[in-house]
């Protein structure tokens, strides 16, 4: 299987929201970039450098979660107003709205085929949607608790959730019924995802664990306990070998899927780590924080990115052979790798620092801790600190960076 042959690496880093980042994710093909936030706006940014940023205003509270269409042509985002809107990701920013639940809504989840839409809420349902004109499908209402997430599987089949009743649930989209409930978290259910393949589901938790599940045989594959922190988020690679995850500890971290071990620590924000996501190719990934930053990172993988998108390879290690795959409880060393020093000057509109100001943030690529574990039992014996390059605060005044206003 590919190994990751450069570690990965501080691409490009946004500012422009006001408030912490809430929700990230990438257009089909890698293009755009949408953030929310608690600031109520939607950025969608550029991946072209010195492009403009759109800001989209309309939500009337916090924006909770975005997600592109399988073809990138829209842009739907929930609402702490309750609402859900659905967006042209262009300079116009346009947007049509419905209430689409009676307490916020904290998902929304293209289908595959682009056909429906599925959100969840605070007030305990899940429901569908059709994409086109928004019309209301189906509910499903047997979580005691707030939603806080729910997904389609890859072929569109299956609905996951994930409650703050301490559950995830497997739903059957045609017959609409449960078909399996998953009650091994401790605590409130933060997000939930499907494997690429879609045998099996990754969820995270408060109770700072993420654990993967076989969605035919219903066993608990694996279980990770590697955040210090409530895990916010998580992404599968597209791949199905690697999963990262974002916690309230600050830091995202790399998972080998295949071989059940963690391979990085990344400390980049400051405060928690909010969202994560990779690009639908898995050649980058994004990540947000409460400090309101948006930040682009280089997985640098041994793998044609070009190919994962054409042929989705099942998780033939971690879903045939889950009985050869232990639990995996790793210790988190107190202390590893150092604070990122806060940047001085909060502009108040979009910036965008290219790739050719990456040297700005080395020092943060130098935070990366390398934990590579030899067995299952999580025993570390290689721990890899890159260098530092330059002194943020020396670099960030000698370089200057270009001003993209957002349109109104």
């Amino acid at each position: 299987m590919a190994l990751p042959q450069e570690d990965p690496s501080l691409e490009r880093h946004f500012k422009g929201h006001r408030d912490a980042v809430t929700c990230v994710d990438f257009s089909l093909n890698k293009k755009q970039l949408a953030s929310g936030s608690m600031d109520s706006c939607l950025m969608v940014w550029h991946m072209k450098p010195q492009s403009r940023a759109y800001r989209f205003t309309g939500h009337k509270d916090a924006v909770t979660c975005v997600n592109f269409s399988p073809s990138g042509h829209l842009l739907a985002s929930g609402s702490r107003d309750k609402t859900v809107r659905i967006w042209v990701p262009n300079v116009k920013g346009e947007s049509t709205v419905f209430r689409a639940h009676t307490a916020t809504v904290r998902s929304v989840h293209f289908c595959s085929d682009g056909q429906s839409l599925v959100t969840a809420s605070d007030d305990k349902t899940i429901k569908v949607w059709s994409t086109h004109r928004q019309k209301f499908l189906f509910s499903l209402s047997q979580h005691i608790n707030w939603v806080r997430c729910a997904k389609f599987s890859p072929d569109g089949r299956l609905i996951v959730s994930a409650s703050d009743d301490k559950t995830v649930k497997l739903w059957d989209k045609n017959s609409r019924e449960c078909i399996y409930s998953y009650c091994e978290h401790g605590g409130f259910v933060t997000y939930v995802d499907f494997h690429p393949s879609g045998t099996c589901i990754a969820a995270a938790g408060m109770d700072n664990t993420v654990k993967v599940w076989d969605v035919r045989t219903h066993r608990l594959l694996q279980h990770y306990q590697l955040h210090s922190a409530a895990v916010n988020a998580l992404s599968f690679h597209p791949s199905g070998n690697y999963l990262i995850t974002a916690s309230s500890d600050s830091t995202l971290k790399i998972l080998d899927l295949m071989e059940g071990r963690l391979l990085y620590t990344l400390h980049g924000h400051q405060g928690p780590a909010t969202t994560v996501a990779f690009s639908r190719t898995g050649e980058y990934f994004a990540s947000g924080g409460s400090d309101e930053q948006v930040m682009v990172w280089k997985s640098n993988f041994d793998i044609d990115y070009g190919e994962v998108l054409k042929v989705q390879r099942p998780p033939a290690t971690l879903a045939s052979s889950a009985g050869n795959l232990p639990a995996v409880d790793f210790p988190i060393s107190p202390g590893r790798g150092k604070s990122l020093e806060s940047m001085q000057s909060q502009p108040q509109e979009p910036i965008s620092m290219p790739q050719t100001l990456t040297s700005t943030l080395e020092h943060i690529v130098g935070q990366l801790d390398v934990l590579t574990q030899h067995n299952y039992n999580g025993s570390v014996f290689q721990s890899k600190l890159m260098k530092h390059s330059r002194d943020l605060q020396r670099t960030v005044s000698n370089k200057s960076s270009k001003v993209d206003r957002a349109p109104p």
